[in-house]
């Protein structure tokens, strides 16, 4: 090897090091992080992505900036989150909706949740409550079918995600009852026509509902998991009072876009983990009723893969055509 060409190999590979993608792997993150959430404001997603990015802040010394992108039932933050450079300052902060149930649920998406994205981390795990007027006749979930059964179609429920219309399909499916259902962008816009007499009753998640519920403004009449929530105790389950089978829980996950250095998801699967075990994320979990659930990159994918497969099933048992 001559001299010039040893001298030319040392400085390409000086030029390499301090390239900008070499820099920005070995020193992530080095600015602000945007989480991008697919509901508005106020939703349990929205308010675990906020505890989530206020522990990575602790972390890093960097900002993280919640991006709320409501609206078709999270394809539109997904869309931006797959099309953002992959560079690690974008996350979606997500759940079944947008990563299991929408491909089931609509014929064209603007995203393939599998190669569109990189797993980063399973972040929780909860349920939904039953819930109506605190002024409604109804006083337990067989009330409510009762007068379902006897009033066909003239029954409303609302519903702002896929695991809240899921929920509620599930619901008119093995109760044998014929109610119409409301789309709304997110849940907590749902529970304000719920309280304004538009709809009649809708299946939320605990963090949406329970404020109400304590308010005295909602009544609620049943759980949708098959364990009683820790925040709700004296609810019964839907399937305890009386739809038998009855089990519908939600999960969320978080995600970069596609081909995301493997140095910056690893950094980002570390942040994520350490902030699901943070003080601002423990309060998240005990007040919504829901818990910490972590994995490995490789585990959320093979998860998705399996909830992809179930919610399929759900959903086309529940009879919902896609869109």
């Amino acid at each position: 090897m001559t001299f010039s060409t040893r001298r030319h190999l040392l400085a390409c590979a000086a030029t390499l090091a301090l390239s900008p993608l070499a820099f920005a792997q070995s020193d992530y993150p080095s600015k602000p992080i945007t989480f991008v959430v697919p509901f508005a404001a106020g939703s349990a997603t929205d308010q675990l992505a906020r505890a989530l990015g206020q522990a990575v802040t602790e972390q890093t010394r960097q900002p993280v900036i919640v991006e709320n992108k409501a609206g078709a039932s999270g394809m539109i933050a997904a869309q931006a989150v797959a099309k953002a450079p992959a560079d690690g300052y974008t996350v979606l902060i997500t759940t079944n909706t947008t990563h299991a149930a929408n491909i089931h649920l609509y014929r064209k998406l603007s995203y393939d949740p599998v190669k569109d994205f990189t797993p980063i981390t399973g972040l929780g795990k909860g349920g939904q409550v039953l819930v109506v007027p605190a002024n409604a006749p109804y006083q337990s979930v067989g009330d409510l079918l009762a007068y379902a059964k006897a009033n066909p179609g003239k029954l409303s429920f609302g519903s702002g995600s896929s695991s809240s219309r899921v929920a509620g399909e599930m619901l008119k499916q093995l109760a044998h009852v014929d109610i119409l259902h409301v789309p709304y962008k997110s849940n907590p816009l749902a529970i304000t026509d719920l309280l304004g007499g538009q709809i009649n009753l809708m299946i939320t998640d605990v963090s949406t509902g329970v404020p109400q519920i304590k308010a005295g403004k909602l009544r609620a009449l049943g759980y949708s998991t098959q364990k009683r929530s820790a925040q709700l105790p004296d609810v019964p389950t839907i399937a305890e009072a009386g739809v038998k089978g009855y089990d519908m829980g939600y999960w969320f996950a978080a995600y970069a876009p596609a081909h995301v250095p493997p140095a910056v998801s690893a950094k980002l699967h570390q942040l994520l983990g350490q902030a699901v075990g943070s003080a601002a994320a423990k309060s998240f979990f005990e007040m919504s009723g829901s818990e910490p659930w972590t994995t490995s990159q490789a585990e959320l994918a093979q998860f998705q893969a399996a909830e992809t497969t179930k919610w399929g099933q759900v959903i086309k048992a529940a009879g919902i055509t896609p869109e």
